[in-house]
């Protein structure tokens, strides 16, 4: 008897359609889930699939209506005893938000594998239908359960955590930067090397099961004579705020006398690539250090935390977990 897989479709360049041959001017999110997985026959040697399309959009779009959407959805599937993992189909613009945002707030140890290309449908050598087609057999395979979210990309396999887009046309854009893959897949068979040992899915605190929407969080990049009157602006609407420091999160003396008279929490990241913050590099007595979290991946936990209520003096010790 076959496993079954679910395929929860969101849209993004794996779905999208352009001129025949080409890779840019296309339209992302234009094919059905269905009709993606009807082109792509040898999945059903895999796994008994079943499809759902959350969204068919441009992953620009994703909201967190539909992160929350997501992870119930997940949440109540995966009760099903048939169900052994489940591929999200996404953009990769904001994958990387998305799948950290489940890997918080999933409530299953069955594998969630994201997956998607970088050349639409119509391309010559598209990448999506062997993403998929990898992204499944991840998600049957036993060696993938308890490892949190992962993301399945040209052959890859990286944690929700750390992955990242590090291009904007190579078709191995998708990667983890300087922390690697945790995997591989050739042939359909699955190695998986590494487990994420950061707090995610069962053992996390979060949950979205009884809220709609996550409070607003605003992110700000830091820059050489950075008008410090966007921080204030930025403020008057928003829970909390996100800075994307220069170095090992830095900022000009002008941002610091800002910074220092706020109220609602302030979480300093690195806009470096690699960057890492810790509790001596701060500043500003009232801000947080986001340890390695990309500023974009920053925004998401202090959403969350912000949505369960974690006072200022415990959101260091939340950065630090998760």
């Amino acid at each position: 008897m076959k496993k079954k897989v679910i395929i929860l479709a969101t849209g993004g360049t794996i779905a999208g359609v352009g001129e025949e041959g080409k890779i840019v001017g296309y339209i992302p999110g234009s094919i059905a889930v269905d009709d993606l997985i009807a082109a792509m026959p040898k999945l059903k040697d895999v796994a008994d699939i079943e499809a759902l399309q959350i969204c068919n959009i441009n992953s620009d779009d994703i909201t967190d209506k539909i992160w929350i959407r997501l992870a119930n959805t997940i949440n109540e599937l995966s009760k099903d005893p048939n169900v052994v993992g489940f591929v999200v189909t996404h953009g990769t613009d904001t994958m990387e938000e998305t799948a950290y945002f489940l890997n918080l707030t999933i409530k299953t140890d069955k594998p969630v594998v994201f997956t998607g290309s970088m050349r639409p449908a119509t391309s010559i050598s598209a990448d999506g239908y062997m993403n998929l087609y990898e992204a499944v057999c991840v998600a049957t395979s036993n060696e993938a359960r308890e490892k949190g979210v992962l993301v399945v990309f040209s052959d890859c396999i990286f944690a929700a955590r750390t992955v990242t887009k590090t291009s904007t046309y190579h078709v191995t854009a998708i990667s983890s930067s300087g922390m690697g893959a945790i995997g591989i897949v050739r042939d359909g068979d699955v190695y998986l090397y590494a487990s994420p040992s950061k707090c995610h899915t069962t053992k996390s605190l979060f949950d979205v099961k009884s809220i709609d929407k996550l409070p607003k969080v605003s992110l700000l990049y830091f820059y050489a004579d950075a008008d410090p009157g966007l921080l204030e602006y930025a403020a008057k609407s928003s829970d909390g705020i996100v800075i994307a420091g220069a170095g090992a999160g830095e900022f000009s003396e002008s941002y610091k006398s800002i910074i220092e008279k706020f109220n609602i929490p302030v979480v300093v990241c690195s806009r470096i690539d690699g960057g890492i913050i810790f509790k001596e590099n701060l500043l500003c007595d009232n801000t947080v250090a986001a340890d390695n979290l990309s500023p974009q991946k920053a925004t998401v936990l202090l959403r969350l935390a912000l949505a369960c209520k974690i006072d200022r003096q415990n959101l260091q010790e939340i950065f630090m977990k998760y």
